[in-house]
């Protein structure tokens, strides 16, 4: 397949742009009260369809990320210190959407001890303080270095979905997540289960990247050994010039394939198709 065709995206990866009340509603709430999201800052393609639902995923801790992974737009340099008050602009945003549901997720926080823990846990309970029907799914960095006081830094937000996403298999990690770590992200989500038995935990892995069908299979059957519950795999899209290139463009029946392909491994919660992103429709 020629560069030239790779880059053309196919039909089933075409969306309208947005363009109704409730997504301009959405954008002026997060713009008045200077919320961050990963949809804005790593270029979701959902960010129009979630929008205009009134939903988005909340970037907290922070646009400035400490690693550079070569898949992702977010900006990579010195990050500023920790905002106190955006658990309490979080929680304003919450109550004035009347959010049911809230993703939140940070960038990698390298330079912090407990790797931006504390700050997803007064995220959580001050907004459960303002809302307190809403759940919470937590979309949590690796905590390299740190796991096991994260992890005790967050028991007093509970409960919620814990998740981390591998992103992709592990032969690719050296070009598309360097700062990363495959065996310590699965020790993550396996240790959050042992923690908390009774909380669903979830990863995400994207298509897209030169991964073959068995490298794909090793890594759900991984996830599943560690007792991951909730599975999203999704097509790696291009968000920045500097981005890696797509090598492939996966078809939406290979995508319904490993959705089947996972539901007999036993995950719970399978969501598998081209724009799935990790918080993509995780309120169902």
């Amino acid at each position: 397949m020629t560069d030239k065709k790779i880059r053309r995206l196919p039909k089933w990866l075409k969306r309208p742009l947005p363009s109704n009340e409730t997504y301009n509603k959405t954008a002026n709430t997060l713009r008045d009260l200077e919320i961050e999201t990963i949809c804005t800052n790593a270029g979701c393609p959902n960010r129009g369809e979630c929008w205009s639902c009134g939903t988005a995923t909340v970037l907290i801790l922070g646009s400035i990320c400490t690693r550079n992974c070569k898949f992702c737009s977010v900006t990579s340099g010195k990050p500023a210190p920790v905002d106190s008050t955006e658990p309490d602009r979080v929680a304003q945003m919450a109550e004035k959407m009347k959010l049911k549901y809230l993703v939140i997720t940070s960038v990698n926080r390298d330079d912090l001890v407990d790797g931006g823990a504390s700050q997803f846990r007064d995220v959580v309970n001050k907004t459960r303080q303002n809302a307190g029907a809403i759940r919470f799914e937590l979309l949590v960095p690796d905590f390299k270095g740190c796991p096991d006081r994260a992890l005790e830094i967050l028991d007093s937000a509970k409960p919620f979905v814990f998740g981390h996403n591998v992103e992709t298999v592990p032969t690719l990690y050296h070009k598309a997540r360097s700062g990363g770590d495959y065996a310590l992200s699965l020790e993550l989500l396996q240790k959050a289960k042992k923690r908390w038995s009774e909380m669903p935990t979830k990863s995400s892995i994207m298509l897209g990247l030169g991964e073959t069908d068995e490298q794909v299979e090793a890594v759900i059957k991984d996830l599943k050994s560690v007792g991951c519950d909730r599975l999203a795999i999704g097509q790696y899209l291009k968000p920045s010039p500097d981005s890696l290139d797509v090598v492939e463009y996966i078809t939406p029946e290979k995508f319904d394939f490993w959705a089947q392909r996972a539901g007999q491994l036993g995950f719970e919660w399978v969501m598998s198709s081209p724009f799935t992103r990790s918080s993509y429709h995780a309120e169902k």
